[in-house]
Formats: structure tokens, sequence, C-alpha cells
């Protein structure tokens, strides 16, 4: 069951802060890339809302900004982290659709959510029933948008379908297999061998990708091919991926973990094989899927639509979060490093300071 708390207690009992605590990313490449800030307390414009973070989370595109190595990266200095879940502290102008003391989550376009406090436009924030655990409602947001947006958007996934899914007790991953669960697919998924007991209690078939070749253990396990493949890991694993998927198949890539401290001409043969794959005429399909936190504002409605849904799941238990550690927010750069070298499973959580 999800531990659940009452984030309205919290905000009782918390003296109002005076400044404002933020990690920012300086420089890429460095031992003191991300630093630990002080400052006043950011005001709302018109339309946006302050929110006192309660949790934040941490994932590889802030490891690939940190190495220089994200494509769409802002301008240093920036804060990272990209979902967050927080109390609504202040209103701007012209905001009535929420209510101080509010408990609520948001995906963020552009990261900034490594921060105790962040004004963000209204419409991007979505409430949280109360007695949700903060750790679970930030780990739902960033890592099962994307899964939902993976199966249901990019692949069309149909109930009885084949699904191999790499990186698999990663944070989308988990979310991949449970959402999968829910969908009725058949599903497959590699990771490393202390990991395979969750991958296999998540309802997939479990293989352990550095023991034994993933590629002949599939064709053994579906000799007639499979039709979904989620790849975050690119180079040689996305080759082989493509080669196991059947005609109608596709092959969605979310990242490229295989190119991680390459800087991005790493990425660039990944690109051109996908695109490769897109145009070549042998009944099959090999895409990148993109950004998910481009689509809150692109398709506000359907992003406030789906994390609402996914925030009912999480109330209903049908989705369960697996958070790999928890570290204050002053420990960004030690969640970073745990993620890129896969020290856990599962979504790692920032916890602010109340």
């Amino acid at each position: 069951m999800i531990q659940k708390i009452n984030t309205q207690n919290i905000l009782s009992e918390t003296a109002v802060a005076t400044t404002n605590q933020r990690i920012i990313l300086t420089n890429t490449n460095t031992p003191d890339a991300l630093q630990l800030i002080e400052e006043s307390l950011p005001q709302p414009a018109a339309g946006e809302v302050r929110v006192r973070v309660l949790t934040s989370g941490v994932a590889f595109a802030d490891v690939m900004c940190r190495q220089g190595s994200y494509p769409t990266m802002p301008k240093l200095p920036f804060t990272p982290g990209y979902d967050f879940v927080g109390v609504v502290d202040l209103l701007g102008p012209s905001v009535d659709s929420l209510s101080i003391g509010q408990t609520v989550g948001a995906l963020l376009p552009k990261f900034g959510a490594n921060a105790n406090y962040v004004c963000v436009p209204a419409n991007l924030l979505v409430p949280i029933p109360v007695d949700i655990d903060p750790a679970a409602g930030v780990a739902v947001i960033l890592n099962y948008l994307t899964a939902y947006r993976l199966l249901t958007v990019s692949t069309n996934a149909q109930a009885g379908e084949r699904i191999l899914v790499h990186s698999a007790a990663g944070g989308v991953g988990t979310a991949v297999l449970q959402i999968g669960k829910i969908l009725g697919l058949e599903m497959y998924g590699t990771a490393s061998a202390g990991k395979l007991d969750l991958v296999s209690s998540l309802g997939a078939t479990a293989i352990d990708y550095k023991h034994e070749d993933f590629a002949a253990r599939m064709r053994a396990l579906a000799p007639d091919g499979i039709d979904i493949v989620i790849d975050p890991v690119g180079g040689k694993t996305m080759q082989q991926s493509y080669k196991l998927l059947r005609s109608g198949g596709r092959l969605v890539s979310y990242g490229f973990m295989s190119t991680l401290g390459g800087g991005l001409l790493a990425i660039l043969p990944n690109f051109l094989r996908l695109g490769w794959y897109g145009i070549w005429p042998d009944g099959k399909k090999g895409f990148f899927y993109g950004d998910t936190p481009t689509h809150v504002t692109k398709e506000n409605g359907w992003y406030r639509k789906t994390l609402t849904l996914l925030f009912d799941w999480l109330c209903d238990g049908r989705i369960v979060p697996i958070i790999g550690a928890k570290l204050p927010l002053a420990e960004t750069a030690k969640a970073q490093h745990m993620l890129e070298t896969g020290a856990v499973q599962g979504k790692i959580v920032l916890i602010h300071a109340a």
C-alpha cells in the first residue's frame, strides 16, 4: 500500500520561509557543476502560482545536462529537475483556479523543479489528493506520463501484443511495466541480475542482459517476433532489438544511455539509424519518442487529463511507483551520480526542507 501523509498538516506546522534555496548547474563535466544557492523568494507574475516544493525528481535528462550532452538544455546557469509536488504558497494576479494550501504536482517544460520554491503558470499545476505521499506523487509525474504516452500515443499498444522493455527496472521502465499490465500486454524486460526479481514481480519475463544474449533469448521466447520495443539505451541494443520486430512492429527510442559521457556527437549515429528505420520499407517502424515535458504546453489538455488519471490510479493502487532512494535537496549531485551509475531501482526522489 502507498504510504499517505497529510500535507495540510505540514503546511500548518511550517514556519514561513524568507529565502529560497535551489540547485543550479553552473558548468558541465566538473565535480562542482551543481551548487546549492540561497536567494530571495520568487514572486509570481500574473497567471502564476508560487509553490512550496515538498519533493522533486531526478531524471537522466539532468545527468545529460551536467555532461553537456542534452540537445535542448537551457543556457547555463539553470536549475535542473522536471517534476515536483508541493503546496500552493502564493497566488499571482488573475489566478482563481487554485487555493493557498492546496497540494499540487507539475511537470515543467524547461527544468527548474529542484528548488524549495518555484513560480509556475497555474495551468501546469494539477491538484493531488491531499493524503498522497509527496514522494509517491512526484515519482508518478515524469516517469508515468512518459510511459503512458509511449504505450498509448507513440506505439498504440493493444492488449495481447508482445513488448520488450529495456532498462525495465528503471523509473520509466517500471512505469511501462505497470501500465503495460493494465493494458494487457505480454511483457519482457531486460535488467541486471540484482534487479530481475523486481522486473518479474511487475509481470514481465525478466532477462539478464549482462550475462545472456537478450536477442537470442527473445528469439527463443518469441520465435515469430515481438510487436513493440521500448528502448532508452540506443547503440547496439537498439540495432539488435529492431531485428526482433515482426511485421507491423514498432521500436521507440526515448534516450541513449549507451552514449553517456560521449557528448552530443555520440548521439548522432542513433538519430541517423532511427531515420533509416523510418524510411526503410520493411513493414516495421523505428523512431525517437521526443521529450515528454514539451507536451505540457503543446497539449496542455492531454497533460492535465492524463496526470489526473495517473493520480487516480495511484490512489486506487493500480500503480505503485518504485522509489529507489530519497535524498535531501542538498545531495542532488549524489542523486544524479546514483542514477548515472545504475545504483538504484525506480525513481530517485529529492526531499525538500520544510
